[in-house]
């Protein structure tokens, strides 16, 4: 069995694949990590392991757990699925690489666009010929509701909710600024793909899919687990080394 770590922004997601099968997804925070992969660890019997760290992590006692026939702490110089066009390679995110890894294990010869609604929304594409050519960075939901409280004077600080479009109030025309901007960015931006490459597979992850996924115009693939099935992909890719 495969224990897949990632650990992100906010917070760590702990896995359990037995091959390409989904066992157990826990979430924990970055201090209780290690306490919840021992609870795993003894009621799966784990063998490998792979960790996604976009945050600073100590990976020391993993890598010394003498119960895990291969650790693996994915890097630029992780053996791969596909290939990597990124102009500057060794600055790709850990996360994007996961997911791009995903993409072409699920969505094999096929254009693929990979959005991770998360802190960040970041968007990925990887061609019919298994070359991933770069994509976008832009700041999450929750980073733009903290901006209009943190450099405005009165705008108050609020979480993610319903809106319409046009607010009645000094809430409601927040709410309607960030997510509708939100949401009209992300369709623009797959309209922009779609009308560059054809037959465009799209697929929404990240803490923020079931929020969005009803609301966008755009045909997609909604899957909050996909990073994690792509970080057990890569640990399967490497595991005959």
């Amino acid at each position: 069995m495969n224990l897949i770590i990632d650990i992100g922004n906010t917070q760590a997601k702990i896995a359990v694949f037995e091959d390409t099968k989904q066992l157990k997804i826990i979430r924990s925070s970055f201090k209780n990590t290690y306490s919840s992969i021992k609870k795993l660890q003894k009621n799966y019997q784990l063998e490998n392991c792979i960790i996604s760290a976009v945050s600073k992590f100590d990976t020391t006692a993993l890598k010394k757990d003498t119960s895990f026939k291969k650790v693996i702490e994915l890097n630029h110089k992780t053996k791969i699925p596909f290939q990597n066009a990124y102009g500057t390679p060794t600055t790709l995110g850990v996360d994007r690489i996961a997911l791009v890894s995903a993409a072409e294990n699920q969505y094999p010869k096929q254009n693929c666009l990979i959005l991770d609604a998360g802190t960040c929304i970041t968007y990925d594409f990887i061609d019919t010929k298994k070359k991933y050519l770069g994509g976008a960075i832009s700041p999450g939901i929750n980073i733009r509701y903290k901006a209009l409280h943190q450099f405005t004077a009165n705008l108050p600080l609020l979480e993610k909710n319903n809106f319409i479009l046009t607010g009645k109030d000094t809430k409601g025309s927040i709410h309607s600024g960030v997510l509708n901007g939100v949401l009209q960015e992300i369709d623009g931006v797959i309209d922009q793909y779609k009308a560059k490459y054809q037959n465009l597979t799209v697929v929404l992850t990240g803490g923020d899919t079931n929020f969005l996924a009803k609301k966008l115009k755009s045909t997609i693939f909604a899957n909050p687990n996909f990073l994690l099935e792509g970080l057990n992909s890569i640990l399967i890719h490497n595991l005959d080394e």
